[in-house]
């Protein structure tokens, strides 16, 4: 894909009750792991910075790339597919995140 080559959206409404449940258990799985992250944000910087983390199980699952840390999160919590990844930065500083147009 080049620069300022737009592809095209595609959306669909999801309406079978069982993928809606399915949808439903995910996010609350997300939920869950978020505010698990949130409480324990302090110490998940302090201890894993220039690392990817996955959050799974509400436990965090530092490793050296994003795809290390979802297996090691995977393994242990095989069911959890309302996990997440997040890179820590290895020096701490502010950052400001802004849309270019």
């Amino acid at each position: 894909m080049t620069q300022g080559t737009l592809q095209p959206i595609a959306m669909e409404k999801v309406t079978d009750p069982a993928e809606v449940s399915k949808a439903r258990i995910r996010r609350e799985r997300f939920d869950r792991n978020f505010a698990w992250f949130r409480t324990h944000a302090p110490e998940v910087y302090e201890h894993h910075r220039g690392k990817f983390i996955c959050i799974a199980g509400e436990e965090v699952f530092p490793a050296g790339t994003p795809e290390e840390a979802i297996a090691l999160a995977t393994a242990a919590h095989p069911g959890d597919e309302g996990r997440f990844v997040q890179y820590i930065p290895r020096e701490k500083m502010f950052r400001v995140y802004a849309n270019r147009r």
